[in-house]
């Protein structure tokens, strides 16, 4: 695992709104003569029907169209690495760049002379040496955390015909009285969200995965906590995720920006982008 991968897997979540989206369509399943194959279109119940009220109160409380509609993000804090729920080191500053639907970089130390960068499903770590492709696992994490984000959920998931939306009632995550949906898609793959009783806001997200290798079910779950407003959107500036039931890595922002837009160097691995020296946008 390269050294920013604990912290990209952090980032990732608030991100990529539409990254899974991108994935998506790209693994969309063709006929013989290389046509999209549609969906079925799941007919909601009542059950249904009181699941997808839920998410959509959960995308209003976190700006509604604003949210939906925004093209890139800035974040800056610190993350912490954890493993077996101990912690694994004294943490780092980082900086976090989005520009949808599937561009990312992630630039750490107080010089931002290391940094990884995510352009569709391509990825390279970027050092004074140059570029060079991250570990293949590693980028097979990320675009699985990619795929199962918040945000792709709540902006791709919801509005695919194929959903199956599941109210499951009441239940307490991270401390919060909370409401649970579940979504399944075409696939059979199910995500869990649970929204605050008052707020509506989202507090914490779990999915489960099978291991390829030794076939085992991994769970991984975020909580989003500490939401401040920020441009007209909601934004968590706690973030905890779990491995498995253990604590696998924690990140607190201390700067949230949507739509500056972003210089378009920064997204190319050949390009020399120097943070410390940016061209004008």
């Amino acid at each position: 695992m390269t050294r920013l991968s604990w912290i990209v897997v952090l980032v990732c979540f608030a991100c990529v709104p539409l990254l899974g989206q991108a994935a998506g369509a790209a693994a969309a399943p063709q006929s013989s003569a290389g046509a999209t194959t549609a969906a079925p279109i799941i007919p909601l119940d009542e059950n249904g029907r009181k699941a997808k009220v839920l998410v959509e109160q959960g995308i209003q409380a976190l700006g509604g169209d604003t949210y939906l509609n925004i093209r890139d993000r800035e974040q800056q804090g610190r993350g912490y690495g954890f493993h077996h729920g101990r912690p694994s080191g004294g943490g780092s500053v980082f900086w976090s760049f989005s520009e949808f639907p599937d561009k990312e970089r992630v630039e750490i130390t107080k010089e931002r002379d290391i940094a990884d960068l995510y352009v569709g499903n391509k990825a390279w770590e970027i050092t004074y040496k140059g570029a060079k492709p991250i570990e293949q696992k590693d980028l097979d994490d990320y675009l699985r955390r990619r795929r199962f984000s918040l945000d792709a959920v709540l902006r791709t998931w919801v509005n695919d015909p194929g959903v199956v939306f599941l109210y499951e009632g009441n239940a307490i995550a991270a401390q919060h009285a909370a409401l649970r949906v579940t979504m399944i898609n075409a696939k059979n793959e199910a995500v869990t969200l649970f929204f605050d009783v008052d707020t509506h806001l989202p507090v914490k997200k779990a999915f489960e995965w099978r291991d390829p290798v030794d076939r085992q079910k991994n769970l991984e779950e975020e909580i989003y906590e500490n939401y401040r407003p920020v441009q007209g959107i909601m934004a968590p500036f706690n973030v905890t995720r779990y491995f498995n039931g253990d604590m696998a890595g924690e990140r607190f922002f201390n700067n949230v920006s949507i739509n500056q837009g972003l210089d378009p160097a920064m997204f190319d691995p050949n390009s020399g982008y120097n943070p410390n020296k940016p061209s004008k946008r």
